[in-house]
């Protein structure tokens, strides 16, 4: 296929060639490449359970705290990839040197999907890059992100195989549909869809009737259907949260302008708004059009992200997670026209790498800052005895902070760097393989005790619950899921907790209760150590390093 009129497809630009795909594939990389721990909300958090995970046989401290079962389900990837390579690069190399593999692969199969699609890589698939860095990936859903990357390779692997046997493709997707289900299994729905949709766009060019053009899809799609069984055994029971919030069109409609957001809204927005008028443009503009072929699976991943509810099986953000790859598809469907001049297309591939050079260089930035912060508020795990029980309380802005909360889960890095106890993991049924089992800290024990809220945002919450589940009702609610700092501080059991730290905290005055020695502060952080009776107190602290006469983390 040409898209230049008496064009060769031989023909290659600068933009086509391997030189320029290894660039790109480089500068996906460099954002991530300088933070010690990659600056994604969540990441912390897992790496909290990976430590669990590798060191609990050998570890009384964590056993005190944790269980950890395996069992097949469908959100495994990096807990399995952690094993190996934790084994020669220790646990945070190790899921850095993954996390920076997560964009390369996202890069890698926007390239090649484009090459399949279009017969060449067009220089409108530059302006999906930047959706790479997108909200799910810097929320630290990286199973997740892992999962949509493949799923891209595997869909321009299905592609590839276009003029292939159906039973070739079989023997590949078969066992291939199952190990990225393991990996996540939204990645494996992804690729379900995105099969489905181009083979009945392929067969209905054929003239094929609708009916039988939807049958024969469904039946192509066959070889992907091997993870169904474990699915439903995997959601079987009780081995699920709850599914609400479904057709929420003002959360639709933040979920588009949240596509990339990273720090800055101004700076955010205008990406989205970037490829919402390159997509405006491939409808109406003489000079871009769009390949069906990709263009209808778009489509149907934009359907299913409007019906899709932003919560599943307790899941958060389910609708989320998807818009910024309903973006990125649909970007990479538009190409020039056959009739499209050169110079029109040069402009183009030039507008499309600098919109790519911007974009990352401010997520590099981002990343350089949220490193800076995260360092300087880690400092305190140096004052925290080994095998401690740390009561972490975090700062939620309640909304008015477009800035990722990066530093939401930095508690369970007493889990990973002293191989304690952090009331932040995650406990939700079927979703993960560790279980928290140190039940005298509740209600401090899992997520979401160790969020704060100031109290102006706790009102607001109560009077939106109130107006749901009635006043009575959502006081009992609220007040279990939603506290001020002070008012966790005045709850939590002392007989559970070594610690308290205090990170960027809402609704705290000071000082704490007199319970609590600081013994560290930091610009926005503090750290408590618990003041339990003489022989407690002396147990909890012997192994613990000097404290500064003067607390700073400086």
């Amino acid at each position: 296929m040409s898209y230049v009129g008496g064009m060769s497809v031989a023909d290659r630009r600068w933009w086509e060639t391997r030189w320029f795909f290894a660039l790109l594939l480089i500068v996906a990389a460099m954002p991530v490449l300088w933070p010690q721990i990659p600056p994604l909300v969540d990441l912390p958090g897992h790496m909290g359970r990976y430590r669990v995970e590798l060191d609990i046989v050998s570890s009384n401290a964590l056993q005190r705290y944790f269980e950890f079962r395996w069992a097949v389900i469908g959100n495994l990837g990096i807990d399995l990839l952690i094993i190996p390579l934790a084994s020669a690069f220790g646990v945070e190399l190790a899921l850095k040197l993954i996390v920076i593999s997560i964009p390369v692969l996202t890069t890698a199969g926007i390239i090649w999907t484009a090459r399949e699609v279009h017969g060449r890589f067009v220089p409108t698939a530059l302006f999906a890059i930047p959706f790479v860095f997108s909200y799910p990936f810097n929320f630290g859903f990286i199973n997740f992100s892992l999962s949509m990357a493949l799923a891209l390779l595997a869909f321009a692997l299905w592609l590839r195989l276009d003029d292939y046997s159906h039973s070739v493709r079989s023997v590949i997707f078969v066992p291939l549909s199952f190990l990225l289900w393991l990996v996540h299994v939204f990645g494996w729905g992804v690729l379900g869809l995105l099969v489905w949709s181009a083979e009945l766009v392929k067969i209905r060019d054929r003239n094929s009737h609708w009916t039988k053009a939807l049958v024969t899809a469904a039946r192509k799609c066959l070889p992907l259907c091997a993870p169904i069984v474990p699915m439903l055994l995997w959601r079987s029971g009780d081995a699920g949260g709850p599914t609400a919030g479904f057709l929420n069109i003002g959360s639709k409609i933040l979920a588009l302008f949240s596509a990339v957001r990273d720090r800055w809204l101004f700076w955010d927005s205008i990406a989205v708004g970037v490829a919402v008028v390159l997509l405006a443009s491939a409808l109406f503009d003489k000079h871009l059009s769009f390949s069906r072929r990709l263009a209808i699976p778009s489509a149907v991943l934009a359907l299913i992200f409007v019906l899709l509810p932003s919560e599943v099986f307790g899941s958060a953000y389910a609708d989320m997670r998807l818009i910024p790859f309903v973006l990125m598809l649909a970007v990479v469907a538009i190409r020039p026209r056959d009739t499209t001049n050169h110079a029109t297309i040069q402009r183009l591939a030039v507008l499309g790498t600098v919109f790519v050079g911007l974009r990352l260089t401010g997520n590099a930035v981002s990343y350089w800052i949220a490193d800076n912060e995260t360092t300087s508020e880690l400092t305190a795990i140096k004052y925290i005895a080994p095998g401690s029980s740390v009561l972490s309380l975090v700062g939620d802005s309640c909304g008015k902070i477009w800035a990722m909360p990066r530093h939401s889960h930095l508690g369970s890095m007493v889990i990973v760097r002293k191989q304690g106890f952090s009331n932040d993991q995650w406990q939700i049924p079927g979703a993960q393989l560790l279980r928290v089992t140190y039940m005298k800290a509740r209600p401090f024990d899992a997520d979401p005790s160790e969020i704060t809220i100031s109290g102006d945002c706790k009102k607001r919450i109560l009077a939106n619950a109130a107006k749901l589940a009635g006043v009575s009702a959502a006081a009992v609610y609220v007040q279990r899921k939603y506290r001020t700092t002070d008012e966790a501080l005045e709850e939590f059991p002392r007989d559970a907790f070594d610690y308290v730290w205090l990170i960027r905290p809402e609704g705290y005055t000071a000082p704490p209760p007199a319970d609590l020695r600081p013994i560290w502060s930091g610009r926005s952080s503090w750290l408590f150590q618990v003041i339990h009776t003489r022989d407690s107190a002396t147990r909890h602290t012997s192994n613990a390093p000097a404290i500064p006469t003067t607390p700073s983390d400086t």
